[in-house]
């Protein structure tokens, strides 16, 4: 068959444009696996070896300790299975921005995709890098300046390994959640057969640590901080093989392999020590550590925070990274041409990443990224119990939306998750009102550099 010179344009411009859309389209590399390890990973970060103290302090006695964490977990949980339906029902990349967006109106996901890449996902990046740094120099002595550079170093080396294969960054995820899962369990095993102080039903000093309501809700609201992180897998539901089915899957398994881990080793904590000194230190799981192992068991908890952090800082880059990408192809993003492009050679947001990236150093650099996440918090919050409620939206004017999963005891489950976020709001406005004020106001800076693109778009 004679090919004409027609058919040769029509075939080149076949070619160019499935080329074009194959560019803005990430490929579907993530599995259930390591949709799971990156719940798991994201989530518990740090907060498992420093937490344990300031939660039996405000609880009062290790039983009320231990029942912080469930009910931090039942909240929790409650709110998962409800976004979990909402993500089924949208399985888009960029997680709670195209809830919002989908939901509300994209004007209040602008505003959430304006904290969260601008603010929060570099803020936190930059902070764990120093955690991390921090931890290292238990091995190596590093002087201030080379603990910025090297913090600075992992945030682009962490960034490189994702913008080169997705499926290398969901690797990174599973090995880091498997290592920092180790020492985890060993002190869990090992303090529940060889703990001898039993504190478990032993009650603090009432003097010094009263049993009140609002010292409860205290230690529920800072595990309710320890388990935050779980619903970024929701930013990757566009390179999910089959996000209908793992997204809820992922969020259910790994959210309750973290409450298990985050009880056990808590009651494995005041099986170790005497709770009182659980209080006084600032680093119960080294301690903890210490007491079954020797001086070897702090090089073990260094070496697992270190993995821990790893992880943690590998699972929000990557799913951070696809806020600023997917509002960049909705073209509301600042250079938008720029961000919401796919490598043509590696087929992931390279230049996303690289922004994030910069922006986290400078975060480092400037040392400002705790004060920044501080106040991003709020406004965060906000937004997540605003995604919450959206199941009420989602099942009045979305009816004909296919809903392959659907949150069990309804209109129950997301109640409990509102009420949790909303508990989260109110502690937050009256323990740090400046810090929500000033949060509120660099959200609303969000709203002229909205109306400026739209003017442009």
């Amino acid at each position: 068959m004679r090919i004409t010179r027609k058919d040769e344009l029509i075939l080149e411009a076949s070619k160019k444009s499935n080329k074009a859309a194959n560019e803005k389209v990430l490929k579907k590399e993530i599995g259930l696996m390591e949709a799971i390890t990156m719940v798991v990973g994201v989530v518990i970060g740090s907060g498992i070896f420093f937490k344990a103290s300031s939660v039996f302090s405000n609880a009062g006695t290790p039983m009320l300790g231990i029942l912080a964490w469930v009910v931090g977990g039942i909240i929790t949980i409650a709110s998962a299975l409800t976004i979990a339906e909402i993500a089924t029902a949208i399985p888009k990349t960029g997680g709670i921005f195209v809830y919002l967006k989908e939901l509300y109106s994209e004007k209040w996901a602008f505003l959430f995709g304006w904290v969260q890449a601008v603010i929060y996902v570099p803020g936190v990046a930059a902070a764990l890098s120093i955690v991390f740094v921090t931890q290292a120099t238990y091995f190596i002595t590093l002087t201030a300046v080379q603990q910025k550079i090297l913090a600075i170093f992992m945030i682009f080396f962490i960034s490189l390994i994702n913008m080169i294969s997705t499926k290398l960054g969901s690797k990174v995820q599973f090995f880091a959640t498997i290592g920092k899962l180790i020492p985890i369990i060993i002190i869990i095993v090992f303090g529940l057969i060889k703990g001898e102080a039993n504190s478990f039903a032993a009650v603090s000093d009432a003097a010094a640590n009263p049993v009140t309501l609002s010292g409860f809700g205290a230690a529920i609201l800072g595990t309710l901080w320890a388990y935050d992180g779980w619903v970024g897998v929701g930013n990757m539901a566009g390179e999910l093989k089959n996000p209908k089915k793992d997204i809820p899957r992922s969020i259910i398994i790994g959210l309750t392999v973290i409450i298990a881990v985050y009880i056990l080793i808590n009651v494995a904590i005041v099986n170790i020590m005497p709770v009182a000194d659980v209080i006084s230190s600032d680093k119960a799981a080294s301690d903890a550590a210490v007491i079954l192992f020797g001086n070897a068991g702090a090089g073990l908890i260094a070496a697992g925070i270190m993995v821990s952090i790893l992880g943690a800082l590998n699972g929000y880059l990557m799913t951070g990274v696809r806020v600023p990408f997917a509002m960049a192809q909705d073209n509301i993003f600042p250079f938008a041409k720029t961000f919401g492009k796919l490598s043509s050679k590696f087929g992931t947001p390279v230049n996303a990443f690289i922004f994030v990236a910069v922006l986290s150093s400078v975060y480092v650099l400037s040392g400002s990224f705790e004060t920044l996440t501080n106040l991003a918090v709020f406004a965060i919050w906000i937004f997540f119990v605003m995604t919450v409620a959206g199941i009420f939206i989602l099942r009045t004017k979305h009816k004909n939306i296919e809903r392959p999963y659907q949150v069990p005891l309804y209109p129950f489950i997301p109640i409990v998750g509102i009420a949790g976020g909303i508990y989260i709001l109110i502690s937050t406005l009256l323990t740090s009102t400046s810090y929500a004020l000033y949060g509120l106001a660099i959200t609303a800076l969000g709203l002229p550099v909205y109306l400026l693109l739209k003017r442009k778009k």
